[in-house]
């Protein structure tokens, strides 16, 4: 499908989306806490969908209740046992990261399977530890499906730090459950640090604890025998989602932003840091964030090793700044749902933007407007709401192909969208 965007200023107060990261988090924590978890402010959008069915395909009792916000009911079990050996992931690169050692608790073979670039997405790092640990796995040419069984050892896991957090947050849920206690070492530096924080910090709430040796991110010890314990937990805004309708305020749109917390650990609260040192200035006041200027002047250069999913919408920032903007460290993003360098790049090339893609990260100089013209969102759900942000600058209205991306993380984001004045025609 497609939707026309029409130029128009936004104006007025979004409610920002529990983040997705906690979410899964939570929910996959509740799952093997003995008992009933009440995890609230929920929205599920493809990816949380994908982990409560995978959840429910290891046998976990999950209610989904229906308010503003969804309220999950989760009878969690200490012991998984398979209802489907079959896990569609479908998308989501953190379900399917996050879940793959848990076939160590289970008696059964397990076939995961995804679709679209999920089915390509790289696992080698688990492969590296199954054939070290003798562990039967069956793929598609290093593709899935990926059909495995046998356990897992507690013992030293080696992990490369600039690959993928989530093969680390994969391993801390299950290895605490092993008899014996375990190491994870990483080689290299590990990026996106903030994403093992927030692991560590939803395990400790569920009374699970990682020893993050000396705080330097180089050594993990995680204790054996350790139980999972039921709690309620409330997830908490969502950082990398409020950067969109953060960018929209400095560009020219008038949004207050509600929902977050101002003391999240989460790192996409780098956007704040971000706006800052571009110029800007925000205040919280009553829960509400409130941006306070539009005067962003300042050639800067952003580092984007520990918050990668901001990339998209800082093209937008930086489009409309006054400065040159360069982004490093963003190699990554080539190995997402598009790559991401390429994709908004070319789409916000096409409206008048002046951006220079590299190896790892990319230039963008600013421009006074954009143009109309017809882009797509390569399937990305943070393409697809950046081109949207950056469609209030433009003169004209914008054709946006694969606009039901969203999906993926934020399936409300268009009727946010339309809340605050704008329009869409289907």
């Amino acid at each position: 499908m497609s939707i026309e965007i029409k130029s128009k200023k936004l104006k007025g107060t979004v409610n920002i989306p529990p983040s997705k990261s906690l979410s899964h988090r939570a929910i996959i924590a509740a799952s093997l806490s003995e008992g009933e978890s009440i995890i609230e402010n929920i929205i599920l959008s493809d990816d949380i969908k994908a982990t409560i069915n995978a959840m429910k395909s290891f046998g976990v009792e999950i209610e989904e209740i229906k308010g503003e916000r969804y309220k999950l009911i989760i009878n969690g079990k200490n012991k998984l046992k398979l209802n489907n050996n079959i896990v569609d992931c479908s998308e989501s690169g953190s379900t399917l990261r996050f879940l793959i050692p848990f076939f160590t608790l289970l008696n059964d073979e397990v076939v995961f399977i995804g679709k679209n670039k999920l089915i390509e997405r790289p696992l080698d790092p688990y492969y590296k530890i199954f054939d070290k640990q003798k562990i039967n796995y069956e793929n598609n040419l290093g593709n899935l499906p990926l059909k495995i069984s046998g356990e897992l050892k507690a013992g030293k896991y080696e992990i490369d730090g600039d690959i993928s957090s989530q093969f680390i947050t994969g391993l801390m849920y299950v290895l605490p459950l092993l008899n014996d206690d375990s190491e994870i070492i990483i080689n290299k530096k590990l990026e996106s640090k903030s994403y093992v924080d927030l692991t560590i910090d939803v395990l400790k709430k569920f009374n699970i604890e990682i020893e993050n040796e000396n705080n330097e991110y180089r050594k993990f010890k995680i204790k054996g025998n350790q139980k999972y314990t039921k709690r309620n937990y409330k997830v908490e805004g969502d950082y990398s989602q409020a950067a969109f309708w953060i960018t929209a305020s400095l560009i020219g749109n008038d949004v207050l932003i509600k929902g977050l917390d101002e003391n999240s650990i989460q790192g996409d609260i780098a956007i704040l840091k971000i706006i800052e040192d571009m110029g800007a200035k925000y205040e919280f006041k009553n829960d509400i964030l409130i941006i306070k200027n539009e005067n962003i002047l300042k050639n800067i250069e952003i580092d984007v090793n520990d918050c990668p999913d901001l990339v998209p919408i800082l093209v937008v920032l930086a489009s409309f700044s006054k400065g040159k903007c360069k982004i490093i460290n963003a190699k990554r993003l080539r190995l997402k749902e598009s790559d991401r360098l390429k994709a908004i790049s070319s789409e916000i090339n096409k409206l008048g933007g002046n951006i220079i893609e590299f190896d790892d990260g990319l230039e963008v100089y600013p421009i006074n407007k954009g143009i109309k013209s017809e882009v797509k969102s390569f399937n990305d759900h943070r393409i697809a709401m950046a081109l949207s942000i950056f469609s209030t600058r433009v003169n004209g209205n914008i054709i946006l192909n694969g606009e039901t991306a969203i999906n993926k993380s934020y399936p409300d984001f268009y009727k946010d969208f339309i809340k605050l004045g704008g329009e869409i025609n289907v």
